[in-house]
Formats: structure tokens, sequence, C-alpha cells
């Protein structure tokens, strides 16, 4: 992999030249090359069984294909590596029929054998998103005879128990379900790691692009794949790393980039004004929220946290800097997703929030810290919190840090109160649920990093055995009402102090369009994106 020093926008026999950042603005991005403005310091690993994180989400959604496809536009299934699914009459065996002709960057074939191999190196390798594959019960032990080739263009997965198919045709559209070259990948395996090591830093894909370099918390470069079967108008992907809005701003209006994602409301109306900019607005999946550890006592405490929720001005939040970039969402499930509700009962009452705290012990306050990564809007949010649980004596230092800093800490479940962004891993309620209200093991030793509930050491014993069975429930009404049910009690009861769904401010160069960010199911699509001379 190449490393990238810096990027200035320049067009030099037909490629791009890598130069520093102080270099002189010029008019326009190279007609071949989609450049994105981003803050991606949260990226930490490229291999897709591996990464979890909403940068690397936007990567590996352009590398790499999956069995069942989200279509860019409507956000639909669509096929992928497989032309075409099926399960068996006793709702156990799931058959995925492997499309023709498809090719690997590397030239090697996509084959039933690689599909096999990818699913069953997730669940091997049992990294934090494996979980989203082996929710089928599917185990290191069984993942041989489970994740089966039945022919050279055949694979089954036979699951412990009948799950509603959607469930799992949606699973299977995440990131984690990614297709990889086994040959390409075995080739750079070390010490039996089925080639962890290399994916981190390396892609063996099938999808419209190859990562060609990566350098962390500055640049991410990709490059069309020779062997994809459609042509992409951007030959290249640039993502910058920029946390200040404002410098994303000025880059884009200098015409140093095409596309700014971290934009203020302020910078967003700056942009409207300008004739050669727009902006496009896009509901997303992601979810704000804070979330209290368990095991730090006085957020243990009941009632504590429901004070706290009752210690956010939303709306006061939502009116003024966040103003356009968000809804208020009170519920782990983001509008637009099945069971959704827009049940919201809590809002800023400091003196109802006192008597809680009162209640539970704490009527002089007590002091927390919130940890929170160094991103300019989520800070705003820290500091409208640290106000107004002050307010109530609860007295907030805010812990600042890059994201992948931040998931470290919160992984190893040593934050106090995180303030984070949750976003679908697969367009099913089971995505949301699964982490925010149920946790089958609580103990340390229980290790369900990818699970927000144990990351907050939260038991989450009425909702757990709801998620269960929710998620083999055929009946899509009966359905909905669990997904009802569990929101209830995760508002009442939980550690989580769910504030806002995202909407999207995508600002670009008036030429550019097919860029969509993924909706509230999915990450970037840029194959399909193509840009018109200003």
């Amino acid at each position: 992999m190449l490393h990238i020093r810096s990027f200035t926008t320049r067009l030099l026999a037909g490629t791009i030249i890598l130069a520093g950042l102080s270099a002189p603005a010029l008019a326009a991005t190279p007609a071949d090359t989609l450049v994105i403005a981003n803050t991606i310091d949260d990226l930490k690993v490229l291999d897709p069984a591996e990464s979890f994180e909403f940068s690397g989400g936007d990567a590996i959604n352009n590398i790499y294909r999956k069995l069942v496809e989200l279509d860019p536009k409507t956000l639909k299934p669509t096929p992928g590596v497989a032309a075409s699914w099926s399960v068996g009459g006793d709702g156990r065996v799931f058959t995925f029929k492997i499309a023709p002709n498809q090719r690997f960057a590397s030239g090697n074939p996509v084959t039933a054998d690689d599909v096999v191999f990818s699913l069953r190196r997730v669940v091997k390798l049992d990294k934090t998103p494996s979980f989203i594959i082996s929710q089928f019960g599917l185990t290191k032990d069984n993942a041989d005879q489970t994740i089966r080739k039945v022919d050279d263009t055949t694979v089954e997965i036979q699951t412990d128990k009948p799950y509603a198919p959607t469930f799992l045709y949606n699973a299977l559209t995440a990131d984690v379900a990614s297709i990889v070259d086994m040959k390409t990948v075995m080739e750079n395996e070390s010490g039996g790691d089925m080639g962890n090591e290399w994916l981190k830093t390396h892609s063996a894909g099938s999808g419209p692009y190859v990562l060609r370099a990566w350098k962390p918390n500055e640049s991410v470069l990709l490059e069309a794949n020779p062997n994809w079967p459609e042509a992409t108008a951007m030959k290249r992907v640039f993502v910058r790393h920029v946390p200040e809005p404002a410098t994303q701003r000025l880059l884009l209006e200098r015409g140093d980039v095409d596309i700014a994602r971290n934009l203020t409301p302020e910078d967003v109306a700056a942009v409207q004004g300008n004739a050669a900019l727009k902006v496009v607005d896009e509901p997303r999946g992601r979810i704000y929220y804070l979330s209290g550890n368990q095991k730090y006592e006085p957020l243990a405490k009941p009632g504590v946290m429901q004070a706290i929720k009752s210690l956010v001005d939303y709306d006061g939040m939502a009116s003024s800097f966040l103003k356009g970039q968000v809804v208020q969402q009170q519920n782990f499930l983001p509008v637009g997703f099945l069971g959704a509700v827009d049940d919201h009962p809590f809002k800023l009452d400091v003196a109802k929030a006192k008597e809680m705290l009162s209640a539970a012990g704490y009527p002089d306050g007590f002091d927390v810290e919130i940890l929170v990564r160094n991103d300019q809007q989520r800070l705003a949010i820290a500091q409208s919190l640290q106000n107004t649980l002050g307010q109530a004596g609860i007295r907030v230092s805010i812990k600042a840090a890059t994201g992948s800093e931040v998931l470290s800490v919160y992984r190893a479940r040593n934050a106090q109160l995180t303030l984070e962004a949750w976003g679908p891993d697969y367009p099913d309620p089971n995505t949301n649920a699964s982490v925010f209200a149920s946790n089958e093991n609580n103990s340390d030793e229980g290790n369900l990093v990818g699970n927000l509930a144990w990351r907050n050491a939260y038991a989450a014993t009425e909702t757990t055995p709801l998620v269960a069975q929710s998620v083999v429930e055929q009946d899509e009404a009966k359905r909905v009402e669990l997904y009802h049910r569990m929101q209830q009690i995760s508002r009442d009861s939980s550690p989580f102090v769910m504030l806002f769904q995202q909407i999207a401010q995508n600002a670009m160069g008036k030429g550019v369009e097919g860029f969509t960010g993924g909706g509230a199911v999915s990450s970037a699509f840029y194959y399909q994106v193509t840009k018109a001379a200003q």
C-alpha cells in the first residue's frame, strides 16, 4: 500500500500528484476524481471481518460485494454476488446461487469457495462485528458444517432455528458479510490469522473500487477496479480527513474538494447562498445517544439515568447549533425502520430531575466524565449537556479524544458517560434492538464488544428475551408490537439517553450527481457519481 503524505488537486499526465496541503488552491478537482472532505479519524482497520466504524463502512461498501446488496437508489435488497436465494421448507436452510462471470480486482474468479471461505472466516476470526453473522447459530465449532458449498455455483447456510427470512437477507447486506478473494487473502496469511493483519491495510474485493492507499487520520484513496463490469465515471475517490467544518467549507468553495460532509448549519446556510454549490439533505439511520456505564456507581443507582433524560435540552439543541441536521429521536429505532415509534416523552425539566436525583441519594449531584469524539458538533452537544446537567448539581468534565481512542475506551467498558452515535449495520430492526436491548452475558468475560448494552454493563434483563423472540416471529404485526414494547421499556429504564436522528446535509458542487451517503440503512456509494464541468 502506498503512503499518502498529503493531497492537492492537480492533474499531470493522467495521474494525481500528491503534494503539500499548503500548496496554492486550484480551480477544480480532476474530472475523473471525486474528492471528499470528511472526518475519518474513527477508521481503525479495513478488513471487513473486523471493521466496525462509520468511515471504514464507507470504504468497504465500495471495495467489496456481498451475497445480497442494497441498491444505491432505492436502498432495497438486490442481487449481489448471489444472483438469487431461497429458503428450505423447514425454514433453516438458506440457498444462494452464485452469479456467473464475476471477478475480483486480482483477476481471480468469484466462486462458491470464496463465499464459503469469507463467511466462515468472519465466524472463526470472531472480531467485533462477527455477531451479525454468528447470531444465526453459527459458531467456530460448527461453521464448517453450517456454511457449506453444494456445488460450484451454490452455497447453503443452515441456521439453528427458523428465522424471519428477511432478517437473514438483511444481515447479509452488512459490511462484515463482504466476500473476499480467498486465494489472495491466504497468500498473505500470517500465523494462522486468515489474512487479517494484511487485510487491515489492503483490499481483496470484487466491488467497484480497490484500496490504493490509506494513512490514518489523513486520507483514503480508492481506485477503480479494472474488473468491475460497469463503467465508473470517477476513476479515483480521495477522502481527506478534515475535522474542522469551516475548513471543509473553504475547501469546497475553492474547488479543492467536490463534497463536504460535516458542515455546521451556519456553513450549510452559506453554501446554499453560493450559486456554484448545492446542499442535498438525506435522512440517515444514525442515532446520537448518551449512555451511562452501570459499573460507575452513581450512574447505576435507580433513577439517576432517568433523571439525566430530563436534563437534556432536546429542543434547544435541535433548533440552534444542530438546526436542519437532526430530528429528535428518543427511541433506539430510527424513523424508516420496521417498528419505529415517535414517542418523545422527555424534555428539559431541571426541577423534576432534582427530585429524582434526591430520591436516588444524590441531592447535591455527583462528579462524572463525558467521553466524546473530538468533533465540533459532538463537542457542542457535550457542552450543552455539561451545562444542563450542571443545573441539577451533576458536575461534568468533558474528555475529548479521536474517534478511535473513544471507541477503544468505550469497548473496554471503561467510560462513565459516553456521547456517541450508532448507525444500523443492516436494514432490519434487530440491528439496533440487538445492541441496545439485548445482553446475553453481562460479565466482563462476556466480551460482547459489539454490543452497546454490554459496553455499558446494562444487563437488559427485561428486553433480552423480547429481542430473541422478535427475530423468529413470522407475523410482521406481532413483530412490530415486540419492538414497540422494547422501546417503551428502554425509555423507562435503560441507561441510554436517545437524543437525535441525523439528517445528513452533504454540500457539493452543482455538477456532482448521484452521490448518496447510504440513507438510513447503508454507507456511501461512489460508483454511480458523475461530475459535470462547472
